[in-house]
């Protein structure tokens, strides 16, 4: 593996660095510039590090690394367009995440096709303090996604909306034939 970019210069000499008598020296010119051939990308980064955090500008090998900064798990066989678009929308997707339009958001944002998310509604309440609670307080979320037969991994699914969805709520996932 090569360690350094063949042509890449170092907007830094070393050796301009030096005292005056180390200027003219060849032998430390020489050696010198070896270093600044290896040191040359480490410079290019630093100047350009706010690219890097841009996930439409970040290198593609760097794409998928600023996804798991902000906690999303990216599918590798996915294009790395697809990949730039769900790290840019990862803020988005978590300041909606827990509502059913977040989870909605999410699924489709893995899946290409967007959900049905249906909601019980359920939520408890007591006119009194330590009353009885009435009525039936479950949380349950269904959540049903129209896709080819085989289009979609329905564990994956399973776990995409386990990560999103309100830790105490009950889940499950349909896949419904697409029409």
């Amino acid at each position: 593996m090569r360690s350094h970019l063949p042509g890449l210069t170092s907007p830094y000499p070393l050796g301009h660095a030096l005292p005056a008598i180390y200027q003219d020296d060849d032998f430390t010119q020489r050696w010198l510039a070896g270093l600044d051939e290896v040191l040359a990308p480490v410079f290019c980064t630093l100047d350009n590090i706010d690219s890097y955090f841009d996930p439409q500008v970040a290198p593609d090998d760097f794409v998928s690394w600023l996804a798991s900064w902000v906690g999303l798990v990216v599918d590798e066989t996915w294009t790395v367009e697809r990949r730039r678009q769900l790290v840019g929308e990862a803020a988005e997707l978590y300041r909606l995440r827990g509502t059913a339009k977040g989870l909605a958001a999410h699924v489709a944002a893995f899946t290409g096709a967007m959900p049905e998310v249906i909601e019980s509604g359920g939520a408890g309440w007591s006119a009194s303090p330590d009353g009885a609670m009435p009525g039936d307080d479950s949380c349950s979320v269904t959540v049903r996604v129209a896709a080819a037969a085989g289009a979609i991994d329905v564990e994956r699914l399973d776990r995409i909306v386990a990560a999103a969805k309100p830790a105490h709520v009950v889940h499950t996932v349909e896949l419904v034939a697409a029409t």
